[in-house]
This record gives C-alpha cells, sequence and structure tokens, in this order.
C-alpha cells in the first residue's frame, strides 16, 4: 500500500522551507554587499535568479509527469516554492532594512 500525503501539506512545507531559506539568504546577501560596497539591486537579482534556479526541478517535473499522482505532487511542491519565495523575496528587504543593511 502506498502512503499519501496531502497536496495541502507539501504545498505548506515547500512554502515554509522556500520562505526560510531565501529571507535568510536575502539578509545575508545584503549584508555582504553592504561590507563589499556593491550595490543591493544586484544582490537582489542574484536572489531572484537564485530563486528561480530553486523552483526549476518541480517545473521539469511538471512537464515531464504531465498527468498523474506525480504531476500533482509536483505541481503542489512548485507552487509551495514560488510562493514562499515570492514572499520572502518581497518582506525581506525591509527586515534587512530595519537591521541597518540598505
Amino acid at each position: 500500500m502506498v502512503e499519501f500525503i496531502p497536496e495541502y501539506l507539501v504545498r505548506e512545507q515547500a512554502a515554509v522551507g522556500a520562505l526560510v531559506l531565501f529571507a535568510i539568504l536575502r539578509i545575508v546577501s545584503a549584508a555582504v554587499a553592504v561590507e563589499k560596497g556593491w550595490r543591493i539591486s544586484v544582490a537582489q537579482s542574484y536572489c531572484i535568479a537564485i530563486a528561480v534556479l530553486y523552483c526549476l526541478p518541480q517545473l521539469f517535473d511538471l512537464f515531464m509527469h504531465s498527468y498523474g499522482m506525480q504531476a500533482a505532487a509536483a505541481a503542489a511542491e512548485l507552487e509551495g516554492k514560488a510562493a514562499g519565495s515570492a514572499i520572502a523575496l518581497f518582506f525581506a528587504p525591509i527586515l534587512s532594512h530595519k537591521l541597518g543593511y540598505e
């Protein structure tokens, strides 16, 4: 018998993981950018590119398995990762500004 994890749990776990990962990545990259004298917009662009690369495997799975349970799991994980990384990259500049890195 195959164990089944509901899609909403997969989506929530992926969203929380991406949220934590990209919030920390964005704040650390802002701290390094300020220390090295780099522009914050360059660090933000790299963080967005890393977020796209982070979501790419699930997008590939979604295209490869366009039907069935594997497609549903890939779609749920893609939605979670995309939502979590978008939320983190939207709100992390506010926190790094409060910390004095921007």
